[in-house]
């Protein structure tokens, strides 16, 4: 079983001497790095980790947020591994799931994480229906106001095309043709 460490930092400034000290303190053979923030999907060091691991290598981080954007990224990042083969340790976090314990307490992290989501979309769900009854609509407000369209319409019935018309009424082309078709008019341009 080899050992493949992956360290990250955010910035150019930032050192990862504590992190590769502590991945060669932990024995792996290889280190890959990023020098990107977390949030960056693209990450060279940690695919070409990713490519070089094999069935019973284990992935080594100095620490949980090192590896993941998010702890569902986190989560769905060691899924694929332990589905590869491939174990993952954390060296703060004390987590590997190269044992049963860790994979325990892995698991138990992405159920948390679940929890969490389905929470934030029932309070989101419920937030919905609430600001609904009280007669609250979602959504961006039109940008074609009844005023607008009312003073588009005169100019339509003016001769004006509906191109002219939204120059004059301020607004966009495509956003008076969905305005006048959505009231029932049938512009002739």
């Amino acid at each position: 079983m080899a050992l493949i460490g992956y360290a990250r930092v955010s910035t150019a400034e930032q050192s990862l001497a504590l992190q590769r000290d502590a991945l060669a303190g932990a024995g792996c053979e290889m280190v890959f790095e990023d020098q990107v923030s977390g949030s960056k999907a693209e990450r060279p060091g940690l695919a070409a980790a990713l490519a070089h691991l094999r069935r019973g290598d284990a992935l080594v981080v100095w620490k949980l947020d090192r590896l993941g954007r998010s702890l569902a990224h986190l989560i769905e990042t060691v899924r694929g591994l332990e589905a590869r083969g491939v174990g993952f340790r954390s060296l703060t976090e004390g987590i590997d799931t190269t044992t049963p314990g860790g994979t325990l307490v892995f698991h138990l992290f992405g159920a948390l994480a679940q929890f969490e989501r389905d929470l934030i979309r029932e309070r989101t769900n419920a937030g919905l229906k609430a600001a609904e009854a009280r007669g609250r609509k979602g959504g961006r407000k039109p940008v074609v106001t009844p005023d607008k369209l009312a003073r588009a319409r005169a100019h339509l019935a003016a001769g004006l095309t509906v191109r002219e018309a939204a120059a004059r009424v301020k607004v966009g082309k495509t956003a008076l043709y969905k305005a006048l078709a959505s009231s029932g008019m049938k512009p002739a341009e």
